[in-house]
């Protein structure tokens, strides 16, 4: 009896916040704590209806022995009322002997009935408990769930910082490259041989020449069709 209200009181007094400290999943911890609990309930429970049944039959044979004491003392009066002493007697005896054995049963059953009732009120406490327990392991489990969300939020944000910092980078590379391609045209450009003016001078009046002969030739077309 007392290990198993030792064991029980290891029970009720478990520090829960310093299981969840070390658990790397708060809602997986409490779920086997849960476990445990509703393991350790089903073991208490089948031990306070072994001690209640222990309550009930100390209970039933003191009562047993009251009504022998009873019944014997009410043959003595019948047999004196028959006018037989010895008879009286006899019943008297054993009434007397039942009385001896009734302290006994009556500290057997103040025992049982006090076991009784400990493992009652420890029986009910836990069941509370693991109600108010549920209830915060649904808050728990939320709490943990909202975490974990927040953490995925928090790694797709870094993502997008990663992606501006690409977008800027892209940007400077562009520039660099816009730079690189200006210089080549220039290089380009000063590369080229510079032309002569006298070539300049012999371009147009190529072209003039070209252009007399045009003219020439749309003068006698306009002769031919009498414009």
């Amino acid at each position: 009896m007392a290990g198993i209200l030792d064991r029980f009181t290891t029970i009720i007094k478990a520090n829960i916040n310093d299981l969840l400290d070390r658990a790397e999943d708060p809602s997986k911890m409490i779920e086997q704590y849960m476990r445990d609990l509703t393991e350790s309930l089903a073991e208490v429970k089948e031990s306070t209806a072994a001690v209640m049944a222990e309550e009930s039959r100390t209970k039933r044979i003191l009562d047993e022995n009251q009504e022998q004491i009873d019944k014997y003392e009410d043959l003595a009066r019948k047999a004196l009322s028959a006018g037989n002493e010895d008879d009286a007697r006899a019943f008297l005896k054993k009434k007397q002997e039942l009385e001896g054995k009734d302290a006994g049963l009556q500290m057997a059953y103040a025992t049982a009935k006090e076991n009784a009732s400990k493992m009652r009120q420890m029986h009910d406490k836990l069941v509370s408990d693991i109600e108010t327990l549920q209830e915060r392991k649904e808050v728990i489990k939320a709490k943990t769930a909202v975490a974990k969300t927040q953490d995925k939020v928090n790694k797709m944000t870094a993502g997008s910082d990663k992606a501006e910092g690409a977008m800027s980078a892209f940007d400077r590379m562009e520039a660099k490259a816009d730079e690189m391609l200006d210089r080549a045209n220039a290089m380009e450009q000063l590369n080229a041989q510079p032309k002569s003016e006298t070539e300049e001078l012999e371009k147009k009046y190529e072209s003039m020449g070209v252009d007399a002969e045009v003219e020439d030739d749309l003068a006698r077309l306009k002769a031919e069709m009498g414009m």
